[in-house]
């Protein structure tokens, strides 16, 4: 392995699995348009990306459409979703090790960042982090790039050679290329082995354990 510094993650699928509160919430703000959701597994591949994308791309919204669905998902998850949420095994374990390790690490999520900082809070893994960054809700950082590039200003992060950024979907891998650094697709969340081997991602690991041996 390359030597790194600084290590950037992302949060939905990869150190949380927030499957029962983000599809319940995308429910819902269907729903304030009129469509019912019966099975909210179907929902699944909507978690990482960008929702406003997501509500475009998907059902076919206009812009304004998608921007209200967010405000509407946006009113359930503040209150109710953001907690329906898990820690995947061994999280906490894998954090521990790379601080013991030397490494400096970051958040880089697409997630709000105010509503970020209150799940790393709520699962207590906030003190491992130097900095986590997210989404801003005016959507001034709209894409994955802009979230990591945000995160390399904030944090001072000059020289993306010493970056790894590791994520689950390929807007992960996209931003992690664009910004200049290496990038972990890890299989264990919410993209396909498929979505990730196209990003060419320069490493690829199934399992939380798998990226803790990767750090020994």
């Amino acid at each position: 392995m390359k030597s790194y510094k600084h290590i950037l993650f992302d949060l939905d699928g990869t150190l949380t699995d927030p499957a029962e509160g983000i599809t319940k919430c995308i429910a819902y703000a269907l729903e304030s348009k009129g469509i019912h959701t019966a099975d909210l597994n179907s929902l699944k591949p909507l978690i990482g990306p960008p929702l406003k994308d997501s509500f475009i791309h998907t059902f076919g919204f206009e812009e304004s459409e998608a921007i209200a669905c967010v405000e509407k998902y946006r009113e359930r998850f503040s209150t109710i979703g953001l907690y329906e949420n898990i820690l995947f095994d061994r999280i906490p374990e894998l954090l521990a090790l790379l601080k013991t390790k030397g490494y400096n690490i970051y958040l880089a999520t697409s997630k709000p960042e105010i509503f970020a900082h209150k799940i790393l809070q709520h699962f207590a893994i906030n003190t491992y982090f130097d900095f986590a960054g997210g989404s801003a809700l005016d959507d001034s950082r709209p894409t994955k790039t802009s979230v990591i590039q945000y995160v390399m200003e904030q944090a001072k992060l000059t020289s993306p050679q010493d970056c790894l950024m590791i994520g689950d979907r390929k807007h992960d891998l996209i931003g992690a290329r664009e910004t200049g650094m290496d990038a972990v697709g890890v299989l264990y969340g919410y993209g396909s082995q498929a979505e990730l081997e196209q990003e060419d991602p320069t490493y690829l690991l199934a399992t939380v354990t798998d990226l803790m041996e990767f750090f020994q």
